[in-house]
């Protein structure tokens, strides 16, 4: 991916991110540069918090990465993942309900959530709720987009 752009934020987009992050993920960011990064051949924006690539714009709405998720351990919006749907979740599979073991209740359709893996508790992928979270767990039915995962080319952006 190439930059076309990076530039540091200012103090108030800072504390806007702060908040947007703290109300949506229960998680409070404390980095102490936060630059934004655009690219030239793809529409992601990213957010560098100390260098690291944290915070990614998916359609215009500040969301973690699966880097920053990692980082900084989220208690909302969490959706968890048996161990047989750790590959394909990884591979940027979109998650069915079979493979789902819970999913918090603060999920509603078209929010952004967290995937995770019940075992350790890593974050596999970020994607787009189709339903609400109390609806997740069941027998069949493609519940969540995959929007961003390990190994793909966000995830490789090293800042």
């Amino acid at each position: 991916m190439q930059v076309k752009s990076r530039h540091h934020l200012r103090s108030d987009a800072v504390s806007d991110l702060e908040d947007t992050l703290e109300e949506q993920l229960g998680v409070s960011p404390a980095g102490e540069a936060y630059e934004r990064v655009e690219f030239e051949d793809t529409d992601w924006e990213v957010i560098l918090i100390d260098g690291e690539p944290q915070v990614a714009y998916f359609d215009d709405a500040p969301f973690l990465t699966v880097r920053g998720a990692n980082a900084y351990d989220p208690e909302k919006r969490l959706v968890t993942v048996d161990a047989g749907a750790v590959s394909f979740v990884s591979d940027g599979a979109d998650v069915m309900r079979p493979g789902i073991t819970e999913a918090t209740d603060d999920v509603s359709p078209d929010d952004l959530v967290v995937i995770a893996e019940e075992s350790h508790g890593k974050v596999l992928a970020i994607g787009r709720a189709r339903v609400d979270g109390a609806d997740m767990v069941g027998e069949e039915g493609k519940v969540v987009d995959s929007l961003h995962h390990v190994g793909d080319e966000l995830y490789e952006f090293t800042g």
